[in-house]
This record gives structure tokens, C-alpha cells and sequence, in this order.
């Protein structure tokens, strides 16, 4: 049986990254524990519109119908399922990570459920993917970066490529999305491999 997955989306710009891996998951039939921090909620209505006043209302509205599970899981519930090692999930990809939360897992803080199911991750030796995003970055910011990614972290910056031409922002973002996947070993058609011909 196929373990779910956990995505947490942070307070960096750059939200709709999260919202297309959701999408991406539960097309596939997939289990996803979503996590949304509360910089989050205010970046998905500033930058998507969303109306976040009920929250679980919007998470409704955005992510039905769908072939999988989304299970949603407030911030400060540090008591949930997945606060727990005990708690099989096949890994965690925070998309995107603002720095704050990328310094937090980096020295080992857990003062929300997020960043405890990341250091979860950590102690357990499952997969954790996190996609940064934000420029410039300076020393401590790479510095925190190096040391999550000798603990195994898969760091992948949100830098869409330009080789498959693309011809849209959506494009863009699939890009992007389809190189998490590919970390993570999820097969996708999200964009045109270099030396593949183009659609």
C-alpha cells in the first residue's frame, strides 16, 4: 500500500508552486497531508486570490474534485498524525520554503507542526525536498542550505528552465514542479525533456 505524502507550502512568494504539486498529487490518486503556514495563507490570497477567511472552505473550493485525499492539518497542531515518527509517509517536499522555515529545519526548531514533521523527516531518514525562493540569498541563507542538504535534503531552488520554450507562465511553474517530481521518483509529462522534440 502506497504511503501519503506531506507538502507544506510557507510564506514565500511563489505559492502557486505548492497548489500545482497538490494538484499534480491528487490527480494521481495520491494521499497528501497539506500543511500551510500562516504566512502561507496570506501569500495564497495575495498572490491567487484565495479567500482564506475559512480556510478548510477554500481548500475545498481549489482542490475538488479530485482522484486522492487531501488531508489538511492546521499549523499548531503539533499533536497530528504526522508530528510523529510512528507515522508512515513516503516523504515531505515544502514548496515553496521561505528562508525562515528552511533556518528553522537547518538547526533542528520545531515550533509548529510543519517544521516538526520536517525534522521528523530528518530524524527518520525519509525523503525531504525543499524548494527555496528567494533572491539574493546571502551567507547564512546558503550556509543553512549546505548543512540541510549533507543531512541528505534535496534542495531545488524554484528556477524554471527556458530550453522547452515555453509559452506560458503555467509552463513555468510545471517546469519546476516536474523537477520535484523527478527527485522524488513521480512519473509526469509536466514539461519536455531536453532532447525530447517539442510539443
Amino acid at each position: 500500500m502506497e504511503k501519503p505524502w506531506v507538502i507544506g507550502i510557507t510564506g514565500a512568494s511563489g505559492v502557486i508552486y505548492g497548489t500545482k504539486l497538490c494538484e499534480f498529487m491528487l490527480s494521481m490518486g495520491k494521499t497528501v497531508h497539506l500543511l500551510i503556514s500562516d504566512a502561507g495563507w496570506r501569500v495564497l490570497h495575495d498572490e491567487l486570490d484565495w479567500e482564506t477567511a475559512r480556510r478548510q472552505e477554500a481548500l475545498d473550493k481549489f482542490f475538488k474534485p479530485a482522484k486522492g485525499q487531501l488531508i489538511y492539518h492546521p499549523i499548531q497542531d503539533i499533536g497530528a498524525s504526522i508530528a510523529s515518527g510512528s507515522f508512515r509517509t513516503e516523504g515531505m517536499i515544502i514548496i515553496p520554503c521561505s528562508m525562515g522555515t528552511l533556518s528553522a529545519i537547518a538547526h533542528g526548531s520545531s515550533d509548529n507542526l510543519l517544521e516538526r514533521t520536517a525534522d521528523v523527516m530528518l530524524k527518520e531518514g525519509r525523503k525531504l525536498v525543499i524548494v527555496p525562493r528567494e533572491t539574493p540569498l546571502h551567507t547564512v541563507h546558503l550556509e543553512n542550505m549546505l548543512n540541510l542538504a549533507r543531512m541528505g535534503v534535496k534542495i531545488i531552488p524554484a528556477m524554471p528552465a527556458f530550453y522547452q520554450r515555453p509559452k506560458s507562465l503555467d509552463e513555468l511553474v510545471q517546469f519546476v514542479v516536474g523537477k520535484v517530481l523527478d527527485s522524488v521518483h513521480i512519473e509526469h509529462e509536466l514539461f519536455t525533456r531536453w532532447g525530447e522534440p517539442q510539443a
